[in-house]
């Protein structure tokens, strides 16, 4: 067919699902513009489009919210009892022999910018450490590394972009040498992304010949591994579980032994960290039971009655937060995908740059527009089995996400200070503290020393006296 063919068919579909706008600027166009365009606009799902529009576009509450359900049990930090220690202990076993037989892979969420953090580039090459300054990408595949060579087997990482930074990213591995790692060990893959619409319903246009469109959320990430023959990589590895993460969270204890072994004794498909909340309504999602599967209701959807609720001990009743820490198995990823990928839909209201009639850009002062997109989480109630075990936000949850304030880089590195310290201090290494028992030092620990507070245990004579405003770097 002929550009002129395909141009009459096109603008003959757009007419009659009322969005002929989108080529309102074609005749303006060079021939590659136009092509570029024709192709976005003959890649549209009709059906599917208006099926969104109505649903979830035009209607401004279209997610339903549980209103029976229950707190979730879960594994906690320590076991409870001689049983559950027993368990604890053959799931250390299971979870040390997933990854020596290299059976584990790690998956990173990077697909954001740095923007929040008045940082220009992706989130992941954002400086944290407080002393030798390592990026996001850097200690996490330290990590990676450390590990590898504690169990003696390569653990793969698979990295999911956006468009937004999947180009700058790619360079930013390749400059840095995969950060030691094989660079057959890495596999970088961009997540897919959703047209964006007007408040009634018409498709925005990032510019002439581009529709406007955002990445369609974590929960997109399941479906990207598939489409991106990730899994396949995974499947030829004989990886079977996956652990996620998020990027912006450093204190992540990226492969547990406890969490891995837990999750494949129960023969999970999608498994959760959790940690206790630090008041009722913090702003994280809740762990719940709805029909028995576990669910998790957003802190803003959690009825004010029951974020409140108490246990007769005066513990809440829902007291169990997600940090969007998971293991996921690699057969429950094919399972989703091959069922046909379909997690519920969330509309989010945003301030959308677009280019108005006359051709002018205009980036609004209030939302204008509607994004939508998946979450992680959705996938958890569609595994047959799915665990929770507690963590401790000291220990494994300090993301950086604001310039200044909650959860910023200041408050990111004093908690990695503090957690080195405590391992430091659970080896019976003296850390010199200030007379209001804050750490008065800076202490960088490197994977390559611990990746958890036992192998700091080994490393006890390697460590100098640490004197009050020292700033201590154990590599």
């Amino acid at each position: 067919m002929d550009s002129t063919a395909r141009y009459n068919k096109a603008i003959a579909d757009l007419t009659e699902n009322n969005q002929q706008h989108l080529l309102a600027f074609y005749d303006q166009l060079d021939n590659i513009s136009r092509e570029n365009l024709l192709c976005q606009v003959e890649s549209l799902d009709f059906p599917e489009i208006n099926s969104w529009i109505r649903d979830y576009v035009l209607n401004e509450s279209p997610l339903e919210v549980p209103t029976n359900f229950d707190p979730a049990s879960y594994y906690p930090v320590d076991p409870k009892d001689d049983n559950q220690a027993q368990i604890y202990d053959n799931a250390v076993n299971l979870g040390k022999k997933l990854l020596s037989d290299g059976k584990v892979a790690g998956f990173v969420v990077a697909g954001g910018q740095g923007t929040r953090l008045g940082f220009d580039g992706p989130k992941g090459n954002y400086q944290i450490s407080q002393i030798r300054k390592k990026t996001l990408f850097r200690l996490f595949a330290e990590h990676i590394l450390a590990v590898s060579a504690k169990y003696g087997a390569k653990i793969p990482w698979y990295i999911m972009t956006s468009p937004l930074n999947h180009s700058a990213t790619l360079e930013l591995f390749e400059r840095n040498t995969y950060y030691g790692m094989d660079k057959n060990d890495v596999f970088i893959f961009q997540q897919g992304t959703n047209i964006n619409f007007s408040l009634d319903g018409r498709i925005l246009l990032a510019d002439k010949c581009t529709l406007a469109s955002s990445p369609d959320g974590h929960g997109g990430s399941l479906r990207a591994i598939y489409k991106s023959k990730a899994l396949q990589d995974m499947q030829q590895r004989g990886i079977e579980q996956l652990s996620y993460w998020q990027v912006d969270n450093p204190l992540v204890h990226l492969f547990d032994p406890l969490f891995i072994g837990l999750h494949a004794l129960e023969d999970a498909g999608m498994s959760s960290r959790a940690l206790i909340k630090a008041h009722p309504t913090e702003k994280v999602g809740n762990f719940c039971l709805v029909d028995d599967k576990v669910t998790v209701i957003e802190y803003s959807d959690l009825p004010d009655d029951q974020a409140h609720r108490q246990n007769p001990d005066g513990s809440y009743v829902f007291e169990l937060g997600s940090i969007a820490i998971h293991i996921v198995s690699t057969s429950f990823i094919d399972k989703l995908n091959s069922a046909g990928f379909a997690l519920p839909i969330h509309r989010a209201v945003k301030k959308i740059p677009y280019i108005d009639p006359s051709g002018n850009t205009v980036n609004p002062d209030k939302p204008n527009g509607v994004k939508l997109e998946t979450f992680v989480f959705d996938a958890l109630p569609l595994a047959s089995k799915s665990i929770i075990l507690e963590t401790l936000r000291q220990e494994e949850f300090a993301p950086v996400k604001n310039a200044s304030g909650d959860d910023s880089p200041d408050v990111t590195r004093k908690m990695m200070t503090d957690r080195a310290a405590a391992w430091l201090e659970k080896a019976g290494i003296k850390v010199p503290r200030k007379a209001d028992r804050t750490i008065d030092c800076v202490i960088e620990m490197s994977a390559n020393f611990a990746v958890c507070a036992d192998d700091a245990k080994a490393k006890v004579e390697t460590v100098p006296r640490i004197k009050s405003g020292d700033s201590i770097y154990l590599g």
